[in-house]
């Protein structure tokens, strides 16, 4: 039994909130709601994401051993795909800051806080099940199990692989990592700009 609850209004749906997400941190920004440590890493997060949305849907497109299936066919190309889910993980790293900021005393990013590596690894983990839920119920993709990608289970019909678990695995490390960076560069600036004056 297979389930697809948008099927082709998936994509449009994808689309639309990805350019709401652009819309909403340029806003929130440019009325000084959130910092420039804030709308930067949505920016890092959509470039980190590039890196496995660009093979991921590139090697589906033209190898002869696609990663993903689309259960229908995207209204538009692949390219556009890659961004669209670029710009959705800029936002769901964003999601994790956004909880370290709720769970975490400040300062936040100062130095290597383990709790907050915590927070950005659950966080992590449950969105990517979640977001795989959504996609492959959703009726847009899923992934193709091979050797180096085991079902981890399946449900309604649909595997679901460990690959994507992995790459979220590995993600937030890196995120982590450049935004502690990222906020000493920050805080760095502040102080000579206040030094000079």
């Amino acid at each position: 039994m297979k389930l697809s609850l948008f099927g082709i209004f998936f994509y449009w749906i994808d689309l639309a909130i990805a350019i709401s997400m652009i819309i909403i941190v340029s806003v929130l920004y440019k009325m000084d709601r959130i910092d420039k440590l804030i709308f930067i890493l949505f920016w890092i997060g959509a470039c980190i994401g590039s890196v496995w949305e660009i093979p991921l849907f590139l090697i589906s497109e033209i190898s002869i051993c696609p990663i993903i299936m689309f259960l229908v066919t995207p209204p538009f190309h692949y390219s556009v795909i890659i961004v669209i889910h670029s710009i959705w993980d800029g936002g769901l790293f964003l999601i994790g800051v956004g909880l370290i900021y709720l769970f975490c005393k400040p300062p936040h990013f100062d130095k290597f806080n383990v709790r907050e590596l915590l927070i950005l690894v659950i966080w992590a983990q449950l969105q990517a099940i979640g977001i795989e839920l959504l996609g492959t119920f959703g009726g847009a993709w899923e992934y193709i199990p091979y050797w180096w990608n085991p079902v981890m289970f399946s449900l309604f019909g649909h595997n679901f692989t460990i690959m994507i678990q992995l790459i979220w695995l590995v993600a937030p490390f890196v995120f982590y990592y450049i935004a502690l960076k990222l906020k000493q560069k920050l805080s760095g600036n502040s102080k000579n700009e206040a030094n000079k004056t």
